[in-house]
């Protein structure tokens, strides 16, 4: 294989996973540093698990994230398509391939029928955890004579195909992660192949996929180490190239349990729906397991410098820490770091009341600075979107007296009535009031801040009167005189 080619191969069974997003940003940040192919294959041989609408949503978060792949499945007019040279790119369409090779596999003695029932497999599976053993098959159906295993095909005996494991000695591999891993044999259970309804499993499927699309790398989770050893037997018993593997680090928790949604969201759609930005997204998980190398302090990449820094000897094999107070702290440098018009187009579903284009624009340059997310916008001043109500004593600087109070509230309203909408902007609201307010700013400022937001905290009284403007700004003073 002198080509690089990778592959993504998620399986339409519901959300995406930002585990299974990590895989997918790898193996595109992979393939494009190093001119490759990237590929979407589906893998939907676990009919019972399918999700509607499972496979339109996977595709639509990596057409969101810009991951473009060479070819396999693709959504066209609601219809999912298939687009390259080494189709079908859905498992479901490749049933007579994978019983071609099972039964190749047949032949060679490599595998065999299994007849046993779930409640044979079951009581045994029992009695193994009573003994304190590892669950594993019992080669009960390798002892079947021909004549036998005949008898039972012709009589319509539901069955499977399991491989025949070498049990003997060790099986070791260069993982490029994590250096040469050694497997003992004996550890390894007469996996399934092809299931009694005639579809492979995901063990069988994924390893015939890989030769015959030409898949030079493959990137998966930790957790298939230990399952490494049967790919290479099948390779082997097929006299196959066996791809390089890289198994990338668990996601975990902060309390180093593995990453679930019992302690929080893992699904990317999650985020999208609470305002994290594409670029935040793609950045943060990057991180979860790589980092740019010794000395490298920057942390803030956009996918085209990912593809350049990206470099897998710099990839963990600890588990990564899905921190989201880091996530947060990303999110919010990329919403400073995008433009303003970028910023309000994608803030438009998080804002439901109806304000003009220049308004949102205005409480964004406001917010910008201390959001988050997205689905802050006017969270913590919802007196940009809403109308106020407050107790008087609100207004009042420390104690000052009614008589004073109403006197600066008025003073206010002066000041700004003489400032002509041409000029009502942040930095001659500032100066004006500023002037107008002299030494004791606090006896001005306060009661005006006040009358404008009906809050305790909120930003300054000019770029509240600014975004309000000079119509509403006064209405709410004039209100706050009228409560004293």
């Amino acid at each position: 294989m002198n080509k690089i080619r990778v592959r993504f191969a998620p399986s339409p069974t519901g959300y995406m996973h930002v585990g299974n997003f990590r895989t997918a940003l790898y193996t595109y940040l992979f393939a494009k540093k190093s001119g490759g192919d990237f590929i979407l294959r589906i893998e939907d041989t676990d009919q019972k698990r399918q999700v509607e609408d499972a496979l339109e949503k996977l595709i639509s978060i990596i057409n969101w994230a810009g991951f473009e792949y060479a070819e396999g499945v693709y959504m066209e007019n609601g219809k999912a398509i298939e687009k390259g040279n080494f189709g079908p790119y859905t498992q479901s369409k490749r049933l007579e391939i994978y019983k071609k090779y099972a039964e190749q596999l047949l032949g060679s003695g490599k595998a065999y029928y299994c007849f046993c029932t779930p409640e044979r497999l079951e009581e045994m599976r029992q009695n193994q955890l009573a003994q304190k053993q590892a669950p594993m098959y019992d080669q009960c159906c390798l002892k079947l004579s021909s004549e036998e295993i005949k008898k039972r095909l012709e009589s319509g005996e539901k069955y499977v195909i399991r491989q025949k494991i070498n049990t003997q000695g060790f099986t070791e591999f260069n993982d490029l992660i994590r250096g040469k891993v050694s497997i003992k044999n004996d550890l390894l259970d007469d996996q399934i192949l092809l299931k009694s309804d005639g579809y492979p499993t995901y063990n069988f499927a994924n390893v015939i996929d890989d030769h015959l699309m030409e898949i030079s790398h493959i990137f998966r989770g930790e957790e298939y180490v230990s399952s490494t050893p049967k790919y290479i037997q099948l390779y082997e018993n097929f006299g196959w190239e066996i791809p390089a593997v890289a198994h990338l680090p668990l996601l975990l928790n902060t309390d180093k349990s593995k990453l679930s949604k019992r302690q929080g969201d893992v699904a990317v759609e999650d985020y999208i729906k609470k305002g994290y930005l594409k670029e935040a997204l793609i950045n943060f998980v990057a991180l979860l397991g790589w980092n740019p190398g010794e000395g490298e302090t920057q942390e803030i990449f956009t996918l085209s410098e990912l593809i350049q820094k990206f470099d897998l000897s710099h990839v963990h094999k600890a588990g990564a820490v899905f921190d989201i107070k880091k996530l947060d702290w990303i999110n919010s440098q990329w919403i400073k770091k995008i433009s303003l018009d970028d910023l309000y187009e994608r803030s438009l579903e998080f804002i439901k009341e109806n304000k003009s284009e220049e308004y949102i624009k205005k409480v964004l340059l406001i917010e910008r600075e201390r959001l988050t997310k997205l689905s802050e916008i006017g969270e913590s001043n919802k007196f940009f979107f809403e109308e106020i109500n407050y107790d008087k004593e609100l207004l009042r600087w420390k104690d000052i007296s009614d008589e004073k109070l109403k006197e600066s509230l008025e003073k206010s309203k002066a000041v700004l009535e003489n400032i002509s909408e041409t000029d009502w902007n942040r930095e001659n609201l500032e100066k004006i009031l500023m002037e107008s307010a002299g030494e004791n700013r606090g006896e001005l400022l306060w009661p005006l801040r006040a009358s404008l937001t009906g809050e305790k905290k909120s930003p300054s009284p000019f770029e509240c009167a600014w975004v309000l403007g000079k119509e509403e700004s006064l209405k709410r003073i004039k209100t706050a005189i009228e409560k004293i």
